[in-house]
C-alpha cells in the first residue's frame, strides 16, 4: 500500500468551502481512480491547513493519479488554496485499513 500526502495552506475562511467541494467533487473522483483505497483529511485547529492522505493499492496507480487526474483537482480546489500544495509520497508500513482488506478478502 502506497500514500499521498497533501500539505494545503487555505486562503482565510474558505474550510467550509473547501470541506463541501472536497466531499462533492473531489471524492467522487478520487473513488473512480484504479487502486484508490481511502481518504483521510486532517484540519489544524485555526482552519488555515489541511493535509489529506489518500491510501491506493501501488505506487503506480497513485502516480497514474498525480499524472493524469491530479491536476485538474487542484484546479477545482484554486479558489480555497493559498500558495502550491506539498506533496510528499510513502510506502504504507502499518494500516489497520490495509489488514482489515486482507483479512476480508482471505
Amino acid at each position: 500500500m502506497f500514500a499521498r500526502n497533501v500539505s494545503i495552506r487555505l486562503k482565510p475562511n474558505t474550510m467550509n468551502d473547501f470541506n463541501q467541494t472536497f466531499e462533492k467533487e473531489i471524492l467522487p473522483i478520487l473513488r473512480k481512480q484504479a487502486g484508490f483505497r481511502d481518504e483521510i483529511t486532517l484540519a489544524g485547529d485555526d482552519q488555515s491547513y489541511v493535509t489529506a492522505i489518500s491510501l491506493w493499492d501501488s505506487k503506480e496507480q497513485a502516480e497514474i493519479y498525480n499524472t493524469t487526474t491530479y491536476p485538474a483537482v487542484l484546479k477545482s480546489l484554486d479558489k480555497f488554496v493559498d500558495g502550491p500544495p506539498k506533496v510528499r509520497v510513502s510506502n504504507v508500513i502499518s494500516s489497520t485499513l490495509h489488514k482489515l482488506t486482507v483479512a476480508v478478502a482471505a
